[in-house]
């Protein structure tokens, strides 16, 4: 069994594997959920009616029943999803980060920085996107070679120096590489349609609780009863799929760290490049799905639920591993104005940035 294993490769196959079993997971818990929900409609719905213990025996008869009957439904919902999901995820992940395709024109630096990492690893080269906010941070996405992208903030281009910019892109590039990317889009997208039917839900119970609240009888109670536990169902299901994200293994940020020294023979600016995120990692109208994909996730409240290690154990840990002292710098500090990676657009009004940053 590979999952205990360490090594480059196994940790690519198990990414490989874990995708496989969270895609192959998921009619069976729709049908799970669809089930319970069948079944406290029938306990509830019989235990009205007769009040004896036949409640428990209809609960099963209903559950079974309903499964039986619409699982081809069920099967189809999940289909279509899967692919919406496979030839917009894409565009959903562009419209949830308000990040935008850039040009070679646009980026020359930007392109030329990870065209010269993809050519060293022999990798083909991933679109590049940017999201106009000050904020510091980047993240790759993607299932495939076609939809392979990373994606950077104008903050972290605005802030750090050309060598730590390269140390991230070569994170997010080892990334890529070893399969965490399309690890994290299927479990976003195991999470999603759950999250949305079950906000979808609890919104259809808000209306209707504010347009008819009031109108009583021991048939309206017995609705609303169900009606709860339908939604309690959901967000079980929910909570339990958000759990995934956190079950997904913190190594893969040490194995990108590890990946990204690697191919830029550069542990200095890669530590340099974490102490400069640190603290400006939060990028502003954007969701924990995006932030759990990002170089840098932190969590306030003692880390708790955190998804990525602490900043100061990932630079503690190339340090040690290579042999690097550690940077004499403020977490959150800028680099020089003189030393700061070079974007065409310096000096330039930026409408982009003008128009996302007016909330911050």
């Amino acid at each position: 069994m590979a999952f205990g294993t360490v090594g480059l490769k196994t940790h690519i196959w198990n990414n490989n594997a874990r995708s496989v079993m969270l895609l192959a997971a998921y009619p069976f818990v729709i049908a799970a959920m669809v089930w319970a929900v069948g079944a406290a409609f029938g306990y509830i719905w019989e235990a009205g009616v007769s009040g004896d213990a036949r409640s428990s025996r209809m609960a099963v008869a209903m559950g079974n029943g309903v499964v039986l009957e619409y699982w081809p439904l069920i099967l189809t919902v999940v289909a279509l999803w899967f692919m919406v999901a496979y030839f917009f995820h894409t565009r959903m992940l562009r419209t949830l980060s308000h990040a935008r395709p850039v040009t070679r024109i646009e980026e020359p630096e930007l392109y030329n920085l990870v065209e010269n990492l993809c050519i060293s690893q022999g990798v083909p080269m991933p679109k590049l996107e940017i999201i106009e906010t000050r904020a510091r941070n980047a993240f790759a996405s993607g299932i495939d070679n076609k939809s392979y992208t990373i994606t950077v903030t104008r903050g972290l281009l605005q802030s750090l120096e050309k060598d730590e910019v390269e140390g991230v892109l070569a994170h997010e590039l080892t990334h890529i590489i070893n399969r965490d990317v399309r690890l994290l889009i299927v479990s976003i997208i195991f999470t999603g349609m759950i999250g949305f039917i079950a906000q979808l839900a609890w919104s259809s119970f808000r209306y209707n609780l504010y347009l008819g609240g009031g109108r009583g009888g021991r048939r309206d109670g017995r609705i609303m009863v169900i009606v709860l536990v339908v939604m309690a169902i959901l967000w079980v299901g929910y909570i339990a799929t958000v759990f995934t994200r956190f079950a997904l293994s913190r190594r893969r940020e040490y194995m990108a760290d590890a990946g990204a020294v690697e191919m830029t023979k550069n542990p200095d600016a890669m530590m340099r490049a974490l102490l400069r995120i640190a603290k400006r990692d939060r990028i502003p109208e954007t969701t924990d799905d995006v932030a759990l994909m990002c170089t840098v996730n932190s969590k306030p409240f003692l880390g708790l639920f955190a998804t990525h290690p602490p900043i100061e154990q990932r630079v503690q840990i190339i340090s040690e591993v290579t042999g690097t002292p550690i940077p004499d710098m403020r977490a959150g500090e800028r680099t020089d104005d003189d030393q700061r990676f070079v974007t065409p657009n310096e000096g330039k009004p930026n409408p982009w940035l003008s128009r996302r940053n007016k909330g911050e």
